[in-house]
């Protein structure tokens, strides 16, 4: 029985570690549906903005701009490349020098793939603790935007949620690695361009 057939891309993993690999897949799947909603929500942002703009045109008694628009807009984008990053790292879809990977030989690519992936975990570990302090900073210090005297905290935290579940799909990718399992999970993966 292969993996896929036997309970998921993780069964080969060991006993203890499985549950903690299928939680952080679980949570990027999540994380790239939260992605999905931002970029619809800023598409019916800008969308709404435009229509406002061409009515403001047409009827002066249309205000010219929806109010917070381009601030808002900014929110949904940072969020939507975080909320993004995770599940695609365990597509393999982020972009990668594969050169070298393929003229490898498959013990030269383990200690290769472990080096990256141990590299991408400090990276976003570190990145994340920045974020959290940078959030709670602003929450601290009772930050607004100037524009819409939003708590700054709110849209720096989804930005650091996405953050954080990268470092933790990098953490997962490490172990993966390590222990000889598969790195990504292809059925995340877009059936075509179009897609």
């Amino acid at each position: 029985m292969t993996a896929a057939n036997d309970g998921g891309i993780n069964a080969a993993a060991p006993g203890a570690l499985r549950p903690v690999l299928d939680a952080i897949d679980r949570l990027s799947r999540l994380d790239g549906w939260i992605a999905g909603l931002c970029l619809t929500a800023l598409t019916l942002l800008m969308i709404s903005e435009v229509a406002v703009r061409t009515l403001s045109n047409v009827f002066p008694a249309v205000p010219a701009s929806v109010p917070g628009a381009w601030e808002y807009s900014s929110y949904l984008m940072a969020a939507s490349f975080t909320f993004g990053a995770a599940m695609t790292l365990r597509a393999g879809g982020h972009i990668r020098v594969s050169l070298v990977l393929a003229r490898a030989k498959p013990q030269t690519r383990r200690i290769l793939e472990i080096a990256a992936a141990l590299g991408g975990t400090g990276l976003t570990a570190f990145l994340a603790y920045a974020m959290v302090r940078f959030t709670w900073g602003a929450f601290e210090r009772g930050q607004t935007s100037i524009s819409s005297d939003t708590p700054l905290w709110i849209p720096e935290s989804a930005v650091t949620f996405g953050i954080i579940l990268l470092a933790l799909q990098f953490l997962a990718r490490l172990i993966q690695a390590v222990c000889g399992l598969k790195l990504e999970d292809t059925r995340l993966r877009v059936a075509s361009v179009a897609e």
